[in-house]
């Protein structure tokens, strides 16, 4: 069943995307949701129009998340927490390295970056997509809090 994505859905594909899924996932979940509607020849020639469109818009926002991305490439991100040794009392999330981006001056949601969970200190990599097209890796150090 080919369905057109109305908004980013995860592990699938992103807006304005034509995907091919199971028919029960499609007819008893996305469409739905509102996460997607019917590939039909005239709704494809809609959206064939409308990317055209969009075209221009699409190639700002690109060139943004790629300055964007040089920016936060230069930046060096230690993010401090309690621990006993090496390892963490708790972990350090996407949700934490949000924070310190924010406060760094680049608000990015904590969905958009993929870390996993880290429960000892040292240094590690997430990666942060700004844009479909712009995927940037971050290095990061996690140190022991001072007591």
């Amino acid at each position: 069943m080919e369905l057109i994505l109305k908004q980013d859905v995860q592990n699938l594909g992103f807006k304005d995307d034509v995907v091919s899924v199971k028919p029960g996932y499609g007819r008893n979940f996305l469409i739905p949701q509102g996460f997607a509607i019917l590939a039909t020849p005239s709704a494809k020639k809609v959206l064939a129009e409308n990317l055209k469109q969009k075209a221009h818009k699409e190639a700002k926002i690109v060139a943004d998340a790629k300055s964007l991305a040089e920016a936060i490439k230069a930046l060096e991100i230690k993010i401090t927490a309690k621990a006993g040794g090496e390892k963490l009392f708790g972990s350090v999330t996407n949700a934490d390295i949000a924070e310190v981006l924010e406060k760094n001056g680049h608000a990015i949601d904590k969905k958009f970056i993929t870390s996993g969970i880290v429960k000892r200190t040292g240094k590690y990599n997430a990666s942060i997509r700004l844009h479909r097209d712009v995927i940037v890796e971050l290095a990061y150090e996690i140190v022991a809090e001072k007591a």
